[in-house]
């Protein structure tokens, strides 16, 4: 199946359904050459945005999508780049987990610098600040956006009520409005996408970018039998995702969708990302792979997802009911 590509909630901006993503892959698993490889798989399946942050590998991830884009040397109008602050990188009082108009200002210059580009399409704020007055946020992204440092400004994580107020508040003082939030979204993680977040889509057009389609590899059925030394759950640091990983309860989830995966003839993996695809709130699925076949299977879920019907997504539900 050819790729899809869905407006960014209200925008004009056209996103692939399918994204590709830099988090804990880049530098803490592959090197620059399989970076190229991967972001070149993707581009091949269509994708056109390709997802990063301030924070991943502290800076790294940046400097190594910066280095595959000059190596590809695609059309700058033929992909979507993201970054998104609020960790920082540097110790200090207003650079660490923040959102004020100074960090902010510096942060974009930054990024900009360690992907070797003019402007970023999307910019996200990776968390929100509860120290920074929400308008000093709003006017910071929007003059980032008047400034041609990025196109489009957004939200990751924030709660609805945050979002709404800063939807508000650009309203009102006639600023760039955020248009995406980038929550986390899959079979075991649906709050905030089914529920929380309902009145926001039909009353500002918010626009969704979703991560972890795959709840950290837990949707890949990989776990169902204990850690694979090779996975993300066996990686210093990650011991709270292996706790995770290995809840009984979740697994027997997880061989129950493995049965439904086996009837389309497809992987748990490519069924679940074609199951947060299939929301039509959702713009981008944000995926992420640690080799370019990796890449191709992922991006195989495009293929699954003409045949999610209503019945089917109905017996999946039934699954996922607590």
């Amino acid at each position: 199946m050819d790729m899809i590509y869905r407006r960014l909630g209200r925008s004009g901006l056209k996103v692939s359904a399918l994204s590709f993503g830099s988090w804990v892959t880049f530098d803490n698993q592959l090197g620059a050459e399989t970076v190229v490889e991967c972001m070149a798989a993707a581009h091949e399946a269509g994708c056109n945005f390709f997802d990063n942050a301030e924070a991943y590998a502290g800076g790294r991830s940046e400097e190594l999508m910066g280095g595959a884009l000059r190596e590809l040397g695609w059309r700058r109008e033929s992909y979507v780049i993201s970054t998104k602050f609020f960790w920082g990188l540097s110790d200090g009082p207003n650079t660490r987990n923040t959102l004020n108009r100074k960090y902010l200002m510096q942060a974009i210059d930054g990024s900009l610098e360690r992907l070797g580009l003019d402007f970023v399409d999307l910019v996200y704020c990776h968390r929100a600040d509860p120290e920074t007055p929400i308008e000093e946020t709003v006017r910071a992204m929007s003059d980032m956006i008047s400034a041609g440092k990025a196109h489009y400004w957004g939200t990751s994580e924030w709660n609805a009520d945050e979002i709404r107020a800063a939807w508000e508040i650009a309203e009102r003082h006639h600023l760039h409005k955020p248009v995406m939030e980038q929550p986390q979204y899959n079979m075991f993680e649906r709050r905030k996408v089914e529920r929380e977040f309902v009145r926001l889509y039909e009353d500002i057009g918010l626009g969704l970018t979703t991560w972890s389609p795959l709840a950290s590899g837990l949707l890949t059925g990989k776990y169902v039998d204990g850690i694979p030394p090779d996975s993300r759950a066996a990686l210093p640091g990650y011991e709270w995702l292996a706790e995770r990983m290995t809840d009984t309860r979740a697994n027997a989830r997880v061989m129950e969708l493995g049965e439904i995966a086996d009837e389309l003839d497809c992987t748990l993996a490519q069924l679940s990302i074609a199951w947060c695809a299939a929301n039509p709130h959702v713009s981008s699925v944000i995926t992420g792979a640690s080799r370019a076949s990796q890449v191709r299977e992922n991006f195989a879920a495009l293929d699954v997802l003409a045949h999610l019907t209503p019945e089917l997504m109905e017996r999946i539900g039934a699954i996922l009911r607590d």
